[in-house]
């Protein structure tokens, strides 16, 4: 069967992708395993001008790529270009740090030299979402490249227009045919890719209930495994918060890409002394977001990717306003073409509802009011996602210290959760585990070879 995009802002398809049958992406495998054997014994010099030139690429073709993934999952068009800018600093990064990061280290033993060495694995399965179609893949594909290994691509099928575009992209600027592959195949053709002797990894981004599977399968063929799976990041207010900063970073943290990242704050856990006028400004500012056309200069809040999407958010928020939240603005969809859903504030939150123990992906906020610091800790460590957490407070000190309460990969004061390539990305709890991103991250896929060397006795 195809793959089919469509336009979320107008709900028409735009595109349809043949998918490969079992045949055509067994010939494909073997053509990244030769590719990957000649790329695996270049010099890292030979490997960053690749990265830079299509680092360059990325930057000279940014308008096109932005368009395009504006039109195939709906951000605005001005988050789509940093999207592409951010792919293009990633692939700079590594270009300029891989070396380093997998230099030979020398460790003192009783042996006359002992070392440990960073050699590539093989071809990487990367099993990747649309909500960042470039940014997710370039994360991962940026270090494994670098380190020598090759990419097979399993992107989301809504967002094959931008993963054939990257693809091409990447050889043009210079990277060897067949080093990075866009596999266009369904999901019964994934064991597949996974048990081919040239595959030694899979990394996997999207969701809980996905990411068990995917773990499942690589295990049963002893294939390494990393997971970045979903969040229900707390987002913590405390009563020395500077309020007016606050509420800024809250509503670009939740309602950017339309409240669709792993990383966007989901609950916002406000303490007695602050709770009424954080959600008065809270809800003042979400009323004032624009939704619309994402190729909109004025946009600031585009379509969902898909219908579904909208539909299982809407019965999340559904669920949580029966059990006794309350809607302070939105929650529902917007009426017309394409999969609009209005942003949104639900304040009290009850314990056992969807929106606070799933993962609510779309652009509603979350507010739960705390009895104090204590019971604002407890509730953040209440779910069973463990991605990222923020405190807001104007006492540093005491913010840092309580950083070390909550259960967390990414933990921040005065900041929304972000990805920085000097920085290891990654969850704990149902938010995966592994990491992406640093000097971490790109030893991930590689296997790190112990050598000793003893001379003989004269």
């Amino acid at each position: 069967m195809p793959l089919v995009s469509h336009n979320p802002t107008t709900g028409q398809i735009i595109a349809r992708f043949p998918s490969w049958n079992a045949e055509t992406l067994a010939d494909k495998l073997a053509q990244a395993h030769h590719s990957q054997e000649d790329w695996k014994v270049q010099k890292f010099t030979s490997r960053a001008k690749v990265l830079k030139l299509i680092a360059e690429r990325l930057r000279a073709q940014v308008e096109r790529l932005a368009k395009l993934a504006s039109l195939e999952m709906g951000k605005p068009l001005e988050e789509s270009r940093a999207e592409v800018n951010k792919c293009a600093m990633i692939c700079e990064f590594y270009a300029d740090h891989a070396e380093s990061f997998l230099s030979r280290q020398l460790e003192q033993t009783d042996a006359t030299r002992s070392y440990v060495n960073y050699e590539p694995l093989g071809i990487i399965l990367a099993i990747m979402p649309w909500n960042f179609p470039y940014w997710q893949v370039m994360r991962f594909a940026a270090p494994a490249l670098m380190a020598g290994n090759a990419v097979a691509l399993k992107h989301a099928p809504n967002v094959q227009q931008c993963a054939q575009s990257l693809a091409e992209l990447l050889v043009e600027a210079g990277l060897p045919k067949g080093l990075f592959l866009n596999l266009p195949i369904e999901t019964d053709l994934v064991e597949q890719v996974i048990a081919h002797p040239s595959v030694h990894a899979v990394a996997m981004t999207g969701s809980e209930r996905t990411g068990r599977t995917v773990a499942a399968l690589a295990g049963s063929y002893l294939k390494k495994c990393v997971l970045e799976l979903g969040g229900s990041d707390p987002f913590i207010v405390m009563a020395d918060a500077d309020l007016e900063f606050t509420l800024d970073r809250a509503v670009q943290s939740r309602f950017s890409n339309a409240g669709q990242a792993c990383i966007a704050a989901k609950r916002f856990i406000v303490v007695p002394e602050i709770a009424e006028r954080f959600v008065e400004g809270l809800v003042a500012r979400v009323a004032n977001l624009k939704v619309g056309d994402p190729l909109d200069a004025v946009t600031t809040v585009g379509p969902l990717a898909r219908e579904d999407l909208r539909a299982q958010l809407h019965e999340q928020v559904k669920r949580t306003l029966d059990l006794g939240g309350v809607s302070m603005l939105g929650c529902q969809a917007i009426k017309g073409p394409g999969y609009f859903y209005a942003p949104s504030v639900i304040d009290h939150a009850p314990t056992h509802s969807p929106a606070r123990q799933e993962e609510l992906f779309g652009p509603v906020a979350v507010v739960v009011r705390a009895q104090d610091e204590a019971d604002a800790l407890r509730i953040a460590n209440e779910t069973r996602f463990g991605l990222g957490a923020s405190i807001w407070s104007r006492d540093i000190e005491r913010a840092e210290r309580l950083l070390s309460e909550i259960q967390a990969g990414l933990t921040f004061v005065n900041s929304i959760v972000k990805s920085d390539p000097r920085l290891p990305f990654g969850g704990v709890k149902a938010s995966g585990f592994g990491r992406e991103l640093s000097f971490h991250g790109i030893r991930e896929f590689c296997q790190a070879r112990t050598v000793w060397i003893s001379h003989c006795p004269t």
